[in-house]
């Protein structure tokens, strides 16, 4: 969501030095909660794309081996 220059992730120390620059008080895990209840309260997406999104692996082996779908609308009618 956020790259850094070389178009990479930025890290959660590059995040959390920003957010002490700027007199934040927030740590970068807190906006992975505040969006997840947002999420949850706020839409109507399926539990499978929120956790997706936040990049959550399925745990139970049987149900990550038949999840192959990237979730994303096809376009298709």
């Amino acid at each position: 969501m956020f790259p850094s220059i070389r178009g990479r992730q930025l890290s959660d120390n590059t995040i959390s030095k920003l957010l002490r620059a700027l007199g934040v008080d927030a740590v970068p895990h807190g906006f992975r909660c505040s969006f997840r209840d947002w999420a949850s309260e706020c839409t109507d997406a399926p539990h499978a794309v929120m956790e997706a999104a936040l990049a959550h692996a399925v745990r139970n082996q049987a149900e990550a081996a038949y999840a192959r779908s990237d979730l994303l609308a096809s376009g298709a009618s």
